[in-house]
């Protein structure tokens, strides 16, 4: 049984211990979150112990989830792996590409398994879509959301943006030469709804508009490239796929265009994240999202927020 905890239960670590206390050959360990009261309550409703600082885990534990504010990621995570234990840290890895490397490298020096929680890629629609994708030359991406009440500490850019950013990166497989984006902060002092244009070296050209203070939910990416035309809307974990048929005897008549919907298994991202995070550490094999994969979508994360002050 692969020992394992959670540290930070809040909105989104809660559901992280609801999955790993019904996984199979997983022991919950316990739970931690400094707010008073809080790993008690989490813990006691899966029968496991709440503590309020993570030493009450050390050398207890063969792997940690940490789903923390951000700006405590390095300092809650790397302790855990400089012992030689496997960490899944929440998306973004990092609140810098500084901090990311540091965790990169005690990773490597200990040889353990670091993943990341960019949940997206395991979203079952994403998952029967990406084989699809083939050099795309036009992406658009919408994510929208109404005014949360959490990840308040940092902007829109790495709160939702970056969900996209790592898909783009593993999609289009290509380098990104140039940005022009533009941010506004309105209901807080961080960048509350963002557009991005991004240019790759492939020559794709991908427009993503992240925002969270619409009315309505929004979650889609459309993939435009030769012959074909590929969306998702990660919300109903649909995709839709769409083709232009092209022959000889075709070459005067009229275009046949033919696809329409995926039969796509309904799953719970966070529950494939985890179970992948589980089989990587008992496999001893690379995560589906590894510290590197995280690592450069927050690079380019910092460079659209950099581009965004600069406009300022």
């Amino acid at each position: 049984m692969l020992r394992v905890a959670v540290i930070g239960v809040g909105h989104l670590g809660q559901h992280h211990a609801r999955i790993l206390a019904a996984a199979p050959d997983v022991t919950l360990v316990g739970v931690v979150d400094t707010q008073p009261g809080r790993a008690d309550e989490i813990g006691s409703k899966y029968g496991v112990s709440g503590y309020t600082d993570v030493s009450h885990l050390y050398g207890r534990v063969d792997a940690v989830t940490v789903a923390v504010p951000t700006v405590a990621h390095v300092d809650v995570a790397l302790p855990f792996i400089e012992r030689g234990v496997a960490v899944l840290v929440e998306k973004p890895i990092a609140g810098t590409v500084a901090e990311a490397d540091r965790l990169i490298a005690a990773a490597a020096a200990r040889d353990v398994v670091l993943a990341a929680g960019h949940t997206e890629r395991f979203n079952p629609a994403v998952v029967a879509a990406l084989p699809l994708v083939d050099r795309p030359r036009f992406v658009e991406v919408h994510r929208l959301g109404t005014f949360p009440e959490r990840s308040l500490d940092i902007d829109v850019i790495f709160d939702l943006m970056i969900h996209d950013i790592d898909l783009l990166l593993a999609a289009v497989n290509s380098e990104v030469t140039s940005i022009e984006a533009v941010g506004v902060n309105v209901l807080t002092p961080k960048t509350d709804i963002a557009n991005v244009r991004l240019r790759f070296a492939s020559g794709c050209i991908a427009n993503l508009t992240a925002s969270r203070i619409s009315r309505e939910r929004v979650r889609k990416a459309r993939f435009f490239q030769t012959d074909s035309y590929v969306s998702i809307d990660y919300a109903t974990q649909e995709v839709e796929v769409y083709r232009l048929l092209r022959s000889e005897s075709m070459a005067a008549a009229r275009p046949i265009i033919q696809g329409g919907k995926l039969d796509v298994a309904q799953q719970e991202p966070l529950a494939a994240e985890l179970s992948d995070f589980v089989a990587a550490v008992r496999d001893r094999r690379a995560p589906a999202v590894s510290g590197q994969a995280a690592r450069d979508a927050l690079a380019v994360a910092e460079r659209v927020a950099e581009e965004i002050q600069s406009a300022v």
